[in-house]
């Protein structure tokens, strides 16, 4: 089961890499914040794997991402390690800890209440980072912007996360295989 669940990982954490590079080799100008495509892996690895692979998985998407391509820049990429950090720690929280796996919309709304939290927690990683060193981030401002502009890319998500955590976990990938023993 381990070595399911690391696969699954590095598989996600690949994703994570990769999706952004298809959009912006399609050529879409901010295509990483209109769409978002960083995120998708990061909320189906929290809800398959469990908030602590979530938590490496959204702190090391970004930051991978960032020693790989320079994107995103360096002045995003702790911004967005707290933001999806905290999507990958609550997705899996909520869908196993709190058993929204078992719940008729579970996922959405493991998703859901976990993209409220990453913004939470990106508005107010913002504002310390405000507040501490005197930059001027925006505060409240870009994280309205922010939303704003991922509309398309929260779409995308409410439509497709839930559907392939659904398709995933009702095909037992992540299953024990039933032991079988021969009565004597």
């Amino acid at each position: 089961m381990k070595t399911k669940k690391m696969t699954f990982g590095a598989m996600c954490l690949a994703l994570s890499l990769l999706l952004p590079q298809v959009f912006h080799f399609i050529g879409l100008q901010q295509a990483g914040a209109v769409f978002l495509p960083m995120h998708i892996p990061v909320f189906i690895g929290g809800m398959l794997l469990g908030p602590i692979y979530g938590l490496f998985l959204g702190i090391f998407a970004p930051l991978t991402s960032f020693v790989v391509t320079g994107m995103p820049s360096a002045d995003r990429v702790i911004f967005m390690m707290s933001e999806l950090a905290t999507y990958g720690v609550m997705s899996g929280l909520l869908f196993h800890q709190f058993h929204f796996s078992k719940k008729k919309l579970g996922s959405l709304s493991a998703l859901v209440i976990s993209m409220l939290a990453g913004r939470l927690v990106y508005g107010l990683v913002i504002s310390i980072g405000t507040y501490l060193f005197q930059i001027p981030l925006g505060g409240i401002q870009a994280v309205i912007m922010a939303t704003m502009t991922g509309v398309p890319g929260i779409v995308i998500q409410l439509l497709f996360v839930p559907t392939i955590v659904t398709i995933i976990d009702r095909g037992g990938y992540f299953n024990e295989p039933e032991v079988i023993t021969r009565k004597a």
